[in-house]
C-alpha cells in the first residue's frame, strides 16, 4: 500500500513538472509571435498589427503570474532536490525573461504607432529586419534547446546574441551620423533608436533563457559569463 502511495506521489510530481514546462513553452510561443508581429509592424507600417501586440501584452503578464505561482506551489509542497529543483528554478527564471521580452515587443509596437508611415522608417530598416529576424530565431532556438536539454543549441543562441550586439552597434553609428547631418530628423531618429534598443534587449533575454538550459543540464550557473567561458562550460 505504501509503495502504491509513493508511486502516486511520484507520478503526480512528474505531472506537475511536465505541466509547468508545457505552460512555459505555451507562453514562449505567444511571446515569439508577439516579437515577430512587432517587427513586422514596424517594418511594414502595419498599425493594426502593432495595436494587436499591445493589446495582447496583458496575456503575457497573466501567464507569468500563473506559472510563477505554479512553481512556488511545487517548491512548497514537493520540496524538490537536485535536477528537479533546477527544473523548477529554471522555468521560473525563463518565464521572467519571457515576460520581459513581451514588454520589449510591446515597446516596439508602440513606437511603430509613433513612427507610422513616416519616410524615416526607412532609416536603419535593414538593421531592424536583420536584428528582428535574428532575435525571433533566438527565442525559438532557446526554447527548443530547453525542451531538448540541448546545451550546444543553447550556446549557439549565445553566439547569435553577440552578432546581434554587433549589428546594434553598427546601426547606432548610422543613426548618430544621420542625426548630425539632418538635425530635423532627431525626433523620428530617437524613435528608431528606442526600437533598436528594444530589439537588442530581446536578444539579451533570449540569451538568458539559453543560459538556463546550461544550468538545467550541467548544474552550472553561467549568468554574467563571457561567450568563451560559456563555451568552455558547455564542453565539461
Amino acid at each position: 500500500m505504501e509503495m502504491n502511495f509513493n508511486q502516486h506521489i511520484s507520478g503526480q510530481f512528474n505531472a506537475d513538472l511536465e505541466a509547468i514546462r508545457n505552460h512555459m513553452m505555451g507562453m514562449g510561443g505567444l511571446v515569439e509571435r508577439q516579437v515577430a508581429n512587432a517587427i513586422e509592424a514596424i517594418c511594414s507600417g502595419d498599425t493594426r498589427l502593432a495595436d494587436e501586440v499591445i493589446r495582447r501584452e496583458d496575456e503575457v503578464d497573466k501567464l507569468e503570474v500563473a506559472i510563477d505561482h505554479e512553481c512556488t506551489q511545487i517548491l512548497v509542497r514537493r520540496q524538490p532536490a537536485a535536477s528537479d529543483l533546477r527544473m523548477v528554478l529554471a522555468v521560473s527564471r525563463v518565464v521572467r525573461d519571457l515576460e520581459r521580452i513581451g514588454d520589449e515587443a510591446s515597446k516596439v509596437a508602440f513606437h511603430a504607432l509613433e513612427v507610422g508611415d513616416s519616410a524615416n522608417t526607412q532609416l536603419c530598416q535593414q538593421a531592424m529586419r536583420y536584428m528582428g529576424a535574428e532575435v525571433v530565431k533566438m527565442i525559438s532556438g532557446a526554447l527548443d534547446a530547453f525542451t531538448r536539454h540541448d546545451v550546444e543549441g543553447a550556446v549557439e543562441v549565445v553566439r547569435t546574441d553577440k552578432r546581434v550586439d554587433q549589428q546594434y552597434a553598427s546601426a547606432l553609428r548610422e543613426l548618430i551620423t544621420y542625426m548630425m547631418e539632418d538635425p530635423r530628423s532627431i525626433g523620428q531618429a530617437i524613435n528608431i533608436l528606442w526600437i533598436l534598443r528594444a530589439i537588442e534587449r530581446i536578444g539579451d533575454h533570449a540569451r538568458n533563457i539559453s543560459e538556463q538550459v546550461i544550468y538545467l543540464v550541467k548544474g552550472t550557473d553561467v549568468r554574467h559569463s563571457s561567450l568563451t567561458e560559456i563555451e568552455e562550460q558547455a564542453k565539461d
